[in-house]
């Protein structure tokens, strides 16, 4: 099968939906399938190049709506595939698919990862009408519909009959992202051996303000009385200098961190910590960071809490609720035996659910059926909202 990726990033920029589209580009090529991945040249031209095993197309962009880029050549280039998979939301990304998937009559999957939306910002307005008017469109027409969350998916539309809905989550490699020694890799990254660590993983721009830093920044400060919790921030982009100063100390920003890299961080930690509100949908740090053992507290969103299993693998917290946070703190780091086991949980929970493996073989599935012949539809998990 010859199959087209579309999405609005890719490595060199690996992470959100970059991350995505290359582990399961990946795995498939390694099950034999013909992937190409289709993406925009990044903002300066490739900075580094990357041992790829299958094809990637970096097409040239005629101009750039915020993170969304124009390629007006990916309509031609689409021609000749037996499906095209679209990382949705990609403003003209989504709009070329769907011109494409009508003219050469090649039916087309989505993995929805998020709706746009940015709370606070002059482009929601945009964005909502967007949402309004061409999402329901992107969506009606493709043969299928794999939210990376259903709880999230089903918390932002109605539910309707007309189309159904599967869940495919993120994954992990699970080779890379495995527990590690915490004394040797707190010894290599000169953190303390004696106190507890708090981890954030996360960008730190004016796009990803909804992960809320300051309020993880407030929570730690206020059990400093308590516990001599150290707290390091990972992550770089505009707000960093500003999230710095707030802190006064309370935190240390260490800027972005290599993927490879990161299994040293997530190790060393007691947990990790994602503050977020919406819009955020599923929380792949947390996946990350459950990989290496490390437990978790994340707030209570759609999509998010599921991804958590409270009380095995970590704790849920309301959405900028710095006391509930401090409280959530202070249980972990007071009852270490629970700590230990929620990390000796998570390892086994993400195993089983989000293991690229498991997570491609929900996805070959889902492409076998939409190549059924005509009778034959998509096993029903849940009605399409809409």
């Amino acid at each position: 099968m010859k199959i087209a990726h579309i999405a609005a990033t890719f490595p060199p920029y690996m992470a959100g939906t970059g991350n995505v589209a290359y582990n399961q580009a990946l795995v498939l090529h390694e099950r034999g399938y013909d992937v190409t991945v289709f993406t925009a040249e990044p903002p300066g031209g490739l900075t580094e190049s990357l041992e790829i095993p299958f094809e990637v197309r970096y097409l040239p962009a005629a101009f750039r709506l915020g993170n969304a880029p124009l390629t007006p050549s990916l309509l031609h280039a689409l021609r000749g595939f037996d499906l095209i998979h679209l990382h949705y939301p990609y403003i003209f990304g989504a709009e070329l698919t769907l011109a494409a998937a009508k003219r050469y009559r090649i039916p087309y999957v989505i993995t929805y990862h998020n709706q746009l939306l940015q709370p606070g910002s002059w482009k929601q307005g945009l964005f909502s009408l967007y949402n309004r008017l061409m999402e329901p469109i992107i969506l009606k027409n493709s043969a299928a519909i794999m939210a990376v969350s259903l709880d999230h998916f089903q918390s932002l539309h109605l539910r309707n009959t007309h189309q159904v809905v599967v869940e495919v989550p993120n994954g992990v490699d699970t080779g890379l992202f495995h527990p590690l020694d915490k004394i040797a890799c707190r010894t290599q990254l000169g953190w303390p051996l004696d106190r507890p660590i708090v981890l954030f993983v996360g960008a730190l721009d004016s796009a990803h303000r909804f992960k809320n830093v300051p309020v993880l920044v407030e929570a730690v400060k206020r059990i400093q009385t308590i516990l001599p919790v150290f707290t390091v921030i990972a992550g770089g982009g505009d707000l960093q200098l500003e999230f710095e100063a707030a802190a006064q100390g309370a935190a240390h920003f260490v800027g972005n961190i290599n993927a490879p890299f990161l299994p040293v961080y997530y190790s060393a930690a007691d947990v990790t910590v994602l503050p977020s509100s919406t819009p955020e949908s599923f929380g792949l740090v947390l996946v990350e960071s459950m990989a290496c053992e490390t437990p978790v507290i994340a707030t209570d969103l759609p999509g998010v809490r599921t991804v958590v299993a409270p009380g095995n693998t970590g704790l849920l917290v309301p959405p900028e609720d710095v006391d509930a946070l401090s409280e959530a703190l202070l249980t972990l780091f007071q009852d270490t035996a629970r700590l230990r086991q929620y990390g000796h949980n998570s390892r086994h929970w993400v195993e089983q659910k989000y293991s690229w493996a498991t997570v491609v073989d929900a996805l070959e599935n889902v492409y076998q059926q939409v190549n059924m012949p005509l009778g034959h539809g998509i096993s029903q998990e849940a009605p399409y909202a809409g």
